[in-house]
């Protein structure tokens, strides 16, 4: 175990959680990367200098805490935490099931709070730490297109208000930040040929944004972040 600091990113894939361990690593931290299948992610982040890939399904809370307790024995105690596991399904309420809402809620919203469990206390007891989570449009409003996916990011975000106002007197700063806007990935450019670069959200500019956030002084921290591209309708 060495002294640098350390960032854990749970729910690492292509874009977001890609560009921050990039970011973290970069800046010296050392990373540890999440995900529930440990292959992909040794493809995807696995040759970062400074990043270790951890398996792990963010809904099973054993599977939480032993990360945990390896992470801590191989790297060391988190520091920033930045919980980007997220899923859903999208449709009307009439192309939606009940299990749908559940398995939103359950990555969003359960996971963050195992999460926190497992990291909170610790930070806690040593008057510092930041957990930053990431975000949606839909966790402020509901559309129609977005009725099982809304509950769970309105979930977890009034969850996050939660640990912000009890954790921050105690000197860990808990912030969210929305990202609105189509994230710049190989699938989504396919997906949109006709829209221009300034219409995406590039993942690495937003890892920027977040990296800034996690290392306010406390005299000025942000709870809520909102990114978009400068063009973006909102």
């Amino acid at each position: 175990m060495n002294e640098e600091k350390v960032c854990v990113v749970v729910g690492v894939g292509p874009g977001n959680g890609e560009s921050f361990c990039r970011k973290f690593a970069n800046e010296g931290y050392q990373v540890a990367a999440l995900a529930r299948t440990k292959e992909k992610l040794d493809e995807l982040v696995g040759d970062i200098d400074g990043v270790t890939t951890y398996s792990q399904d963010a809904t099973d809370r054993a599977e939480v805490f032993e990360t945990y307790d390896r992470i801590r024995d191989e790297l060391g105690s988190p520091d920033v935490v930045l919980y980007n596991a997220g899923s859903g399904a999208f449709g009307t309420f009439d192309e939606v099931e009940a299990e749908d809402l559940q398995e939103s809620w359950e990555v969003n919203t359960k996971g963050l709070f195992l999460t926190a469990k497992a990291v909170l206390p610790e930070m806690r007891d040593r008057g510092s730490g930041v957990l930053g989570i990431t975000g949606a449009t839909a966790s402020t409003r509901g559309v129609p297109f977005t009725t099982a996916f809304a509950q769970a990011k309105g979930a977890q975000h009034h969850l996050a208000e939660s640990l912000a106002r009890e954790f921050g007197p105690q000197g860990i700063h808990v912030f969210t930040f929305i990202v609105d806007g189509v994230i710049d990935l190989p699938r989504t450019r396919e997906m949109m040929s006709d829209k221009d670069d300034d219409f995406f959200l590039d993942p690495d500019d937003i890892a920027h944004s977040v990296y800034e956030v996690a290392h306010q002084p406390k005299s000025a921290w942000t709870f809520k972040l909102d990114l978009r591209p400068y063009g973006e309708d909102w």
